[in-house]
């Protein structure tokens, strides 16, 4: 069994008010991955930023995954416009159908 430190665990919530998905390790704020939704109703996933502190713990995989269950539990299609999420989607092709296309920006 592994054990997880308590102190690097990620927790992805949605804050729709802000329209960002937000990362907590603890009591801080770690990351977050903005998106606004468009005419057609996609979500398009703008920018991901991850705090200094806090690379290399998976944040900005974590919101990546997150945004990527939250679209499906939607029924949403994604427009990656965020490098990062065209990135990690190239990585991750099981998740391509949720693409609704290219960003052209």
């Amino acid at each position: 069994m592994t054990e997880r430190d308590p102190s690097t665990h990620v927790v992805v919530g949605d804050d729709t008010d802000r329209g960002r998905y937000e990362a907590h390790i603890g009591d801080h704020l770690a990351g977050v991955l903005s998106y606004v939704d468009d005419a057609d109703g996609n979500r398009v996933l703008q920018h991901t930023v991850v705090g200094d502190a806090f690379g290399g713990h998976g944040v900005g995989s974590e919101l990546a995954k997150f945004a990527m269950r939250q679209a499906t539990d939607a029924g949403h299609r994604i427009v990656p416009q965020c490098t990062f999420v065209q990135s990690w989607l190239q990585k991750h092709p099981e998740h391509q159908a949720l693409v609704a296309h290219a960003y052209e920006g």
